[in-house]
């Protein structure tokens, strides 16, 4: 009998749509495609079958060793690590977010001039340095925004990524029926093996750091199996969907792609306006004008702001709030009269603000230094991946201590090699996106943006590591205060 606890409880169906939405968007098409042009397909193949579905399969397993646990990651790596290394690990989910937020300003923009002008010219009249400083207010009068405790974009944010997804699934849809429906000829002409094989060399492997950023992420819905119906069974099934999910549009996106824009004369500029050029295409080709790309840059304009805000707090409150104090100088847990972390606060707005203002400094070209900061996210954010598989290690090492109703591989011996292959791969591909891509090597320019992207991970993951000796001053030093 179903009890009334059970009736609101989440259903596999709902977990696999929401992590979904969480996982995967257009962007991650047209990036991707933007890269490898039609040889993404066999990528997307070979990332899907060797990398995305055991990370998928593992995070299921996780969820459901871990039914209890409410901090998701953090949790599994406090309960087989210890809560140093689940410091680091929750360190690690926060501060990758920086990069991610220092653009998210500039895809807002990117948005508004496409609702407004209807063409891609807006943002092009910006200088880097202008639109950097242009960013920088923006984020900004979005931090003041969240630290009032304003909620209410989240909310939109959730019904525009819904839209999302529905106008991305149409995109494909009526893309693939376009020549049929339409008479519309397909861009790629040469459909030859070339056309499909990826050239595996070094300039190739630069790019698979934006595969891994495509897929992962999936472990952020863990904390939602103490919520969910069966969690040992539904969980990993959710998980299953998911993965077919994302399979299915990144294959089909891509040759929706392929079919819109010739696979061997790539636009420059595909990764910054290519899901504009895609909808603004569409349009024609159905006959309703600049409708389709009106709806999405208005969607996409509403889902980036929700997402700037969210981002900025929550990653930050989930840090201060779930960390073991004596790691965590007790200043940045200080709060406002609406609950939010303002110092917290402060620290992000000073990594940001670096982030947005001293690439500008040495990369001219607004296409360059959009397509900058979106390859340095595709290196940042996979980092946080390696903490999934890590806890994945070690919970399958701690036999008897542990145990799931599910399992991803009952050999523990292949179940640990499978989760050292994908934490090895995860940081080769992190490794190899840091060399720069679409600029002229060994210029100024490459030395410049190479610089940034070694130095970036290393600044930010080494701020985690010096802040407990910097909260053991500080903290002693509030409770000398408090006693005298």
């Amino acid at each position: 009998m179903t009890t009334q606890d059970d009736a609101k409880k989440l259903r596999w169906y709902n977990l696999a749509l929401m992590v979904f939405v969480m996982v995967w968007g257009f962007g991650n098409v047209v990036n991707n495609y933007a890269n490898q042009g039609l040889t993404v397909i066999v990528s997307w193949i070979l990332i899907i079958s060797l990398y995305f579905v055991p990370y998928v399969l593992m995070v299921g397993e996780m969820g459901s060793t871990f039914q209890e646990g409410k901090a998701g990651v953090s949790t599994w790596v406090a309960s087989t690590m210890g809560p140093l290394l689940a410091y680091l690990a929750g360190w690690t989910y926060w501060v990758v977010h920086v990069p991610y937020l220092a653009q998210k300003p500039q895809q807002i923009l990117i948005a508004l001039g496409w609702s407004v002008y209807q063409n891609g010219t807006f943002i092009k009249t910006f200088t880097p340095m202008v639109l950097q400083l242009t960013t920088l207010v923006l984020f900004l009068f979005f931090m003041w925004i969240a630290s009032r405790g304003i909620t209410s974009l989240k909310r939109i944010g959730m019904v525009a990524g819904t839209s999302m997804l529905v106008m991305s699934f149409m995109y494909v849809l009526l893309m693939l029926a376009a020549p049929s429906l339409r008479g519309v000829s397909i861009a790629t002409t040469d459909l030859s093996l070339h056309t499909f094989i990826p050239n595996f060399d070094f300039t190739y492997f630069t790019t698979i750091s934006m595969l891994v950023f495509a897929v992962g992420g999936c472990e952020k819905i863990s904390p939602y199996v103490r919520n969910t119906f069966n969690a040992s069974k539904e969980f990993p099934r959710a998980m299953i969907i998911m993965a077919v999910l994302v399979a299915l549009s990144a294959l089909l996106g891509s040759l929706a792609m392929g079919m819109m824009f010739d696979s061997n004369n790539i636009p420059k500029d595909l990764k910054m306006n290519g899901p504009y050029y895609a909808f603004k295409l569409l349009g024609e080709y159905y006959g309703v004008g600049n409708l389709f790309l009106v709806l999405y840059a208005i969607t996409n304009f509403l889902t980036h702001t929700s997402a700037l805000i969210f981002s900025i707090d929550a990653p930050l409150k989930v840090l201060l709030a779930e960390t073991d104090s004596k790691y965590i100088p007790n200043a940045l847990s200080k709060t406002n009269e609406y609950g939010a972390p303002i110092n917290g606060y402060k620290m992000t707005a000073v990594l940001v603000g670096i982030i947005i203002i001293i690439p500008a400094l040495g990369i001219g070209n607004m296409n360059d230094l959009y397509n900058w900061l979106l390859d340095l996210n595709s290196i940042v954010m996979p980092l946080r991946y390696l903490w999934v598989f890590a806890a994945y290690i070690a919970v399958r090492r701690l036999i008897g201590q542990f145990s799931s109703d599910y399992k991803f591989v009952e050999n523990s011996f292949a179940a640990k090699t499978i989760g050292l292959w994908c934490f090895l791969f995860t940081a080769f591909a992190c490794i190899m996106g840091m060399f720069p891509k679409g600029v002229q090597l060994y210029t100024s320019q490459w030395y410049f943006q190479l610089t940034l992207n070694l130095l970036t991970p290393f600044v930010l993951l080494g701020l985690g590591l010096i802040l407990p000796s910097i909260a053991k001053w500080s903290n002693r030093k509030d409770s000398n205060t408090i006693s005298n």
